[in-house]
């Protein structure tokens, strides 16, 4: 082991070596242009055996990805935000021709207004794109995720593309350790990528092209199986990678003193770790508190959730996103998993957009008002500002951001 003190993008950098990819494009965005600034070091020094090409855009990035994992060759991009959304037309085609890649992405709010502080809008949404999506919460978790990313992405039973997403700043630029494995024992955990088709000029052939309506549905069928045998093979890498390094982050989803809870909170992200603070906090009130981190939000871990808040006094999913006109992204999702199939009140708090903090004892106020039954609506904004007139307001916007 290695073990780097160094801030996540960086990291990732690091972890993408280790993966020995064979190409890597992208095109620079704050906060994620340090990821491949570092590769292109590495790529320069001679200590990473890589193509780097450099575009003009991030959809340009996205289709030399494709371009490269077409003809069989192992491929890695970074972005964030706007750069994703500039992707967006590519990730459909990535996934739907079922090319596997790695992309790191910096999870940053969207504009306007100008913003690039993180929030979980950006990814949340192209969740429909067919990709995999997996958040992290650690500088040690984004390396190790990224190294079972690509053995994830590459499995014949999944064949799509994965999006490893971690947060802006709060990870992205802050220094913490991370232990990284030996070349030998990455090389024993992702073997060299065997392509399951290739572009190959001596074997000519046309992939993605024209489906026709008698076909079309079973393609998109294939996808949606191939998101379900994810599930069993995102355990399996997180499985055996303890076995390579005793590190485990869980696979679907991590558990934080859920057995014998009486009531949970939900989250993604770094946001996670601020719960955490808080559950010991209600804890050492009394409150039998617990905590489930959803890793993978694509696809989504729907028997988890009925297995770890099935029964529980009430839940509370906080969610650094908004599906506009309806309510919170992951609180809709969960909600969908439990339906029928287990009988728990479960609420919903949007905050942290924007990069606004968003404080454990924040956390704390909203899952008494469960507890005590004083929460009447089913979601809210409990970081806004709560004067309505300055929501009017420039200034007051000003004021309350």
């Amino acid at each position: 082991m290695s073990r780097m003190v160094d801030i996540a993008n960086h990291i990732v950098a690091h972890a993408v070596k280790l993966a020995r990819v064979g190409v890597v494009s992208a095109y620079p965005i704050t906060p994620q242009t340090q990821v491949i600034e570092e590769i292109s070091r590495l790529i320069e020094s001679g200590e990473m055996d890589c193509e780097y090409i450099p575009v003009e855009s991030e959809h340009s990035a996205m289709a030399a990805l494709i371009g490269a994992a077409a003809v069989g060759v192992r491929a890695f991009s970074a972005t964030s935000a706007h750069g994703l959304a500039y992707m967006h037309e590519l990730l459909h085609w990535a996934a739907g021709v079922r090319l596997p890649m790695v992309m790191a992405n910096v999870n940053r709010a969207m504009g306007p207004g100008w913003n690039i502080w993180c929030d979980h809008q950006d990814t949340v949404s192209q969740r429909d794109t067919g990709w995999i999506q997996l958040y992290c919460a650690s500088h040690q978790e984004i390396a190790d995720t990224v190294i079972q990313a690509f053995r994830i992405s590459e499995d014949p039973r999944v064949i799509l593309p994965v999006m490893v997403n971690y947060d802006a700043f709060v990870l992205s630029h802050s220094y913490m350790q991370a232990d990284l494995p030996e070349q030998e024992e990455v090389d024993r955990f992702l073997p060299p990528f065997r392509s399951a088709w290739r572009l190959d000029v001596e074997n000519p052939l046309t992939h993605g092209s024209v489906i026709y309506p008698g076909d079309y549905e079973e393609v998109r069928l294939s996808m949606q199986q191939a998101h379900d045998a994810a599930r069993s093979v995102i355990a399996e890498a997180a499985e055996e990678y303890r076995g390579l390094t005793g590190r485990h982050h869980g696979a679907l989803v991590e558990a934080y003193h859920i057995e014998g809870a009486e009531f949970a909170l939900v989250a993604m992200g770094s946001l996670a770790s601020e719960c955490r603070v808080a559950v010991d906090a209600l804890r050492e009130e009394g409150l039998a508190a617990g905590l489930v981190r959803v890793r993978s939000y694509r696809p989504f871990p729907r028997e988890e959730m009925v297995e770890l808040l099935g029964g529980l006094k009430g839940v509370l999913v906080i969610d650094r996103d908004i599906s506009f006109g309806m309510e919170g992204a992951l609180y809709s999702d969960c909600k969908a998993a439990l339906y029928g199939r287990a009988e728990v009140p479960i609420f919903n708090a949007v905050a942290g957009l924007g990069g606004r903090d968003v404080p454990y004892t924040t956390i704390m106020d909203e899952m008494r008002s469960i507890v005590r039954g004083e929460r009447r609506e089913a979601v809210s904004w409990p970081t806004v500002c709560l004067n309505d007139h300055h929501l009017a307001s420039r200034e007051g916007m000003s004021r309350c951001g």
